[in-house]
């Protein structure tokens, strides 16, 4: 496979390797990105495994909460103007209510909206507003107590980045703190039962890989590998992870001391794992002004 420019530098952004060392894995790995940050952090050239899904697209997440559910929507658009505009927030905060009523994403696109569906209703936004949208994703959470909220608000209960936490005891106060310690961090998941098994597994394996490398004993590297693993299940769990607040507690342990039981939370981010071609931002508004 042919290794292109804009390949090494996608791999130098998400991993801060050198352009050879990039260029290198590339053709280690012929082309496979996810091989290839792998494989600069196995040879300890990779300061971070940066693998999330670039935010790429834009729009809006909405979030609404309504007694025991709360609800996150992600409506996308091609450019951040369309994210600003009063009438494609109304919308998108219309379609969150509306998706109070449903379990769904496919259930919402087709759900009453002031007599039309949500979608016709977007369709017929895309003929007022002259750009394209559409409704990506839904998410839905239960609890005793459910709070939300929006980073990078651009209008109330909307931004880029939406967030629902659940909770059992504990106060409205604290489950704002953990949500905005959950837009911040972004925790793969809940607790080490919810983590995926493959990612674990994969994990481990790229850990063990780099333990190789030093050529230490095989005894001396499955010591090591509990430890790494260890630290990696903590970094990468809400319950285990240092608590912004208070970094000197876990998010468990400051819980507990708030009273409360976390048992779920949502995290909706504009444009999670879309790509988009880059285009300056000139070009940008140009075809805003053509459209």
């Amino acid at each position: 496979m042919a290794i292109t420019a804009a390949m090494v530098k996608e791999l130098r952004e998400a991993t801060a390797a050198g352009m050879m060392d990039a260029k290198k894995a590339l053709v280690e790995c012929d082309g496979d990105m996810e091989a290839a940050v792998d494989w600069l952090r196995t040879k300890g050239l990779a300061k971070a495994a940066k693998k999330s899904g670039r935010t790429a697209a834009e729009g809006l997440v909405a979030v609404a909460v309504s007694g025991g559910k709360g609800v996150a929507v992600e409506v996308n658009s091609e450019t951040d103007f369309v994210g600003k505009n009063a009438e494609f927030q109304a919308m998108v905060g219309s379609i969150a209510n509306a998706a109070l009523t449903v379990n769904t994403v496919e259930e919402l696109s087709v759900a009453d909206l002031g007599g039309k569906s949500v979608a016709e209703t977007i369709t017929d936004k895309v003929a007022t507003i002259g750009e394209n949208m559409g409704l990506r994703r839904m998410a839905a959470l239960e609890g005793d107590v459910v709070v939300s909220y929006v980073h990078n608000a651009a209008t109330d209960g909307m931004g880029k980045i939406g967030v629902l936490v659940a909770l059992k005891g504990g106060d409205e106060a604290f489950g704002k703190q953990v949500a905005m310690h959950i837009a911040a961090v972004n925790p793969a998941s809940l607790s080490e039962a919810d983590l995926d098994a493959a990612v674990v597994e994969k994990e481990k394996q790229v850990q063990i890989d780099i333990a190789r490398e030093s050529g230490k004993p095989e005894a001396v590297i499955e010591k090591m590998i509990v430890g790494r693993m260890k630290k990696f299940i903590a970094e990468s769990t809400l319950l285990g992870q240092a608590f912004v607040v208070n970094p000197d507690l876990t998010v468990a342990q400051a819980a507990t001391e708030a009273g409360a039981e976390i048992t779920g939370f949502v995290r909706l981010e504009v444009g999670e794992g879309i790509e988009k071609v880059a285009e300056d931002f000139a070009a940008e508004v140009a075809k805003t002004m053509n459209s």
